[in-house]
């Protein structure tokens, strides 16, 4: 072990704590001033300062002055500083079980076609673009699943389609809503037949993340009249 290694990382990990205290104090206040900060903290203005820096230049924090009520005194007004909506976002969500609670509720009192509703109207926009998307992709299925998946990744679910001798896969390595489908199928049902209505053909989902899987994985079979292609894979990504 190097001289001066474990300090180093015990004063990095001491830094992300202070930082995570700084955070938590704008998050609680709205806004604060080092001073303010380093008074809450025990730490000086200038050691405040320090971590502030390092938190405006990785878009953690902004700053603005005060505005000052009555006459001005001397000096520079007061810098305040505030989270920014990069910041808010790296705090703990409760999305998932806002979303789980509201179909629960769409359940109890619509029944299960209404959730399958209202999971093919969350889809309906996603459909849309990705159908704009391969609007060139012509009418082969297999075609149109390597568009759909450089039209899915664009929408973040690191898509890629895969030829092989028995038709195709498409391949979703990232779910938005997994542990909401987790409970609610008919959220990958509604996307598997967005999938079949976009590629053109009846298509068969083989895994799925929401089921614990690894990837959501859908087999697309070959078209009657392909039987001059090989055994070749083509990934596209």
């Amino acid at each position: 072990m190097k001289n001066g290694e474990v300090p180093a990382r015990a004063d990095a990990a001491l830094d992300v704590r202070t930082r995570d205290r700084v955070t938590e104090l704008l998050l609680q206040e709205g806004s604060a001033t080092a001073t303010e900060l380093g008074a809450a903290l025990g730490l000086s203005p200038a050691g405040v300062r320090r971590h502030l820096d390092v938190m405006h230049a990785e878009g953690l924090v902004e700053c603005r002055e005060r505005p000052e009520r009555g006459p001005r005194g001397r000096g520079r007004p007061a810098r305040v500083f505030t989270l920014t909506a990069a910041a808010r976002e790296t705090l703990p969500h409760t999305y998932d079980g806002l979303a789980a609670a509201a179909l629960r509720w769409i359940a109890e009192h619509g029944g299960p076609a209404e959730v399958a509703a209202f999971a093919a109207a969350q889809v309906a926009g996603l459909e849309e673009r990705c159908r704009s998307a391969m609007a060139e992709a012509g009418v082969d299925p297999l075609a149109r699943a390597e568009a759909l998946a450089r039209a899915l990744t664009a929408e973040g679910y690191a898509a890629g389609a895969t030829t092989i001798a028995s038709g195709g896969q498409l391949c979703q390595h990232h779910c938005p809503v997994a542990h909401v489908a987790a409970e609610f199928s008919q959220l990958c049902e509604a996307e598997t037949q967005v999938i079949s209505r976009l590629v053109g053909t009846h298509v068969q989902r083989l895994a799925t993340i929401a089921n614990g899987d690894g990837v959501c994985t859908t087999h697309i079979p070959a078209p009657v009249h392909a039987g001059a292609r090989s055994d070749r894979q083509r990934i596209v990504r």
